[in-house]
């Protein structure tokens, strides 16, 4: 009896614990709490491999060493004839005379380690030296480019409130995104795949743009665009700019990016907030270029190129642009989350519609219901009473999973499904078990309270061993497996434990009540 005591308190306890789980799932408007999240195969939402183009992130890291290195040659005072970027990722440098490529050289070892001198050769009084990155070098920059890649939009998704997104590495540059529920897809990709590089550069207005654009720009400049929408025709047009190459300031120094209205145009603006460093440098560039006109380029596209009126303190500016509300909200998203060191492509793309998750599940709820219904029907013509009780254990397996899949907010798809009709049958083999054992004990002529102690003792070890080992192999496919085969790791997990509390514990306490406090003399088995 004292051994009895503390068990229904526990059942009881649990019981309604799942009920209080569950319930969000049926009648949310009765308890408002976190409901049981399905999965892309039930509610549908959208599936991209993306691939992070690494070779992108060597490249930029290259050619921003180029522009420090031809920042460094001008600070140290080192002659140089020619300093430029090679395809292959390779920079070239023609140094004036051999004084200055000492200089030059002791500028390597101080300050550019990573640099490899590939060839080096002399023509009269100058050098010319090619160089490159180590293969090791090479490899560090792929790799944190794409793990880079991988937080950076986790974080736009989580900014843009995508509930229970899965994203993962998949081999050394690819990313599997799933997003459950997501509705717009195309907003969606537009925010993943947006590099969103933000850059400050000065507009060359010392050149003709129109010349730029017949012929070839100068050096040192490029030609960019601002694509301004007219919102009474809805044509959109192309406005060039002739912009200098060098970037004065980076995205990098972003601490927030967030929507405000104009009040004087009543149109939304993104205001941006620089770190310390950052505002210092944006307070040095507006000083320097008072009356010049400052571009503000979002992925090599201009937003506006405003005149600098003044010098600009507190590491605050704005970035308009005939924002739409949702355009706008998206790209203060991708600025605070930062920008891709890479461009990434879409490799594969697949959405499924809410109308398919809705059959999905309907079918998967009736396959449960047909085979629940059978295994209850032949529990109870196979062992009449002891039948009925295993059922109950049954519909409280059933409900215990779900309160898990509810309480641990883990995702049920398709094979999720699969797997609690399969944990369906387990539950009922582990009351196989006892119930066999305990007719073999009732056959020796032992009483029901006896039969009913050595079956479950005798039971005991064979259903811990079998589940045990079951539980194993659900705990190895959940942490290595992906997709569709976590989702049916995690209700065979669920339902492993749910099935052995159910057939051990309630069970016995069940029988032992009618045993002992009913005082039953014969056993229905």
């Amino acid at each position: 009896m004292k051994n009895l005591s503390w068990k229904p308190v526990v059942v009881i306890g649990v019981i309604i614990a799942s009920v209080i789980y569950v319930l969000p799932s049926i009648k949310p408007e009765l308890w408002p709490h976190k409901k049981i999240n399905l999965g892309l195969d039930l509610q549908g939402g959208m599936h991209l491999v993306l691939e992070v183009d690494t070779i992108k992130a060597v490249e930029s890291t290259v050619e921003r060493i180029t522009h420090e290195l031809r920042d460094f040659l001008k600070k140290e005072h080192i002659r140089y004839a020619d300093l430029n970027r090679m395809e292959g990722n390779r920079i070239a440098v023609t140094i004036a005379d051999r004084t200055n490529m000492e200089k030059f050289e002791a500028l390597l070892d101080k300050e550019f380690r990573d640099i490899r001198i590939l060839s080096r050769s002399a023509d009269g009084e100058s050098f010319a030296l090619v160089m490159d990155l180590p293969e090791g070098e090479t490899g560090r920059i792929q790799k944190m480019a794409a793990e880079q890649a991988l937080e950076t939009i986790r974080n736009r998704i989580d900014q843009f409130g995508v509930s229970e997104p899965d994203i993962r590495r998949q081999g050394e540059k690819r990313i599997l995104i799933q997003l459950p529920g997501i509705r717009d897809t195309e907003r969606a990709k537009e925010l993943i795949g947006k590099t969103a590089l933000l850059e400050f550069k000065l507009v060359d207005e010392t050149q003709d743009v129109d010349a730029a654009l017949k012929g070839t720009p100068p050096p040192g400049s490029e030609v960019l665009y601002e694509m301004k929408g007219d919102p009474a025709t809805g044509r959109v047009s192309r406005i060039p700019y002739l912009i200098k190459k060098r970037s004065l300031l980076t995205g990098a120094y972003l601490t927030d990016a967030r929507v405000q209205i104009d009040s004087q145009y009543n149109e939304p603006y993104v205001s941006i907030k620089f770190d310390k460093k950052g505002a210092r440098i944006f307070e040095k560039i507006t000083e320097e270029n008072v009356k010049k006109r400052l571009a503000i380029v979002l992925d090599n596209k201009v937003y506006s190129a405003p005149v600098i009126q003044e010098k600009i303190a507190g590491g605050e500016a704005r970035i308009t642009g005939n924002f739409m509300i949702e355009e706008a909200r998206d790209l203060a998203i991708v600025l605070r989350a930062g920008a891709l060191p890479a461009p990434v492509d879409i490799l594969e793309e697949r959405t499924v519609g809410p109308s398919l998750g809705t059959d999905s599940i309907k079918k998967g709820l009736l396959s449960m219901c047909m085979g629940g219904i059978l295994v209850v029907l032949f529990m109870v013509v196979y062992y009449r009473g002891a039948g009925l009780i295993a059922d109950a254990a049954l519909i409280l397996n059933i409900l215990l999973i779900a309160a898990g899949l509810a309480g641990f907010q883990a995702t049920l798809t398709l094979p999720g499904i699969a797997g609690i009709i399969l944990t369906i049958g387990m539950a009922v083999d582990a009351n196989v078990l006892i119930f066999e054992r305990i007719r073999e004990e009732a056959a020796f002529g032992k009483t029901p309270r006896a039969a009913v102690e050595a079956g479950y003792a005798r039971a005991t070890l064979t259903i811990l061993d079998a589940n045990v080992t079951t539980l194993i192999a659900a705990l190895v496919l959940f942490q290595f497996g992906t997709g569709p085969v976590k989702g049916f790791a995690v209700t065979l997990c669920l339902g492993v434990i749910a099935s052995l509390f159910t057939a051990l514990i309630v069970t016995r306490i069940i029988f032992d009540y009618l045993l002992i406090h009913r005082k039953m003399r014969t056993l229905s088995i």
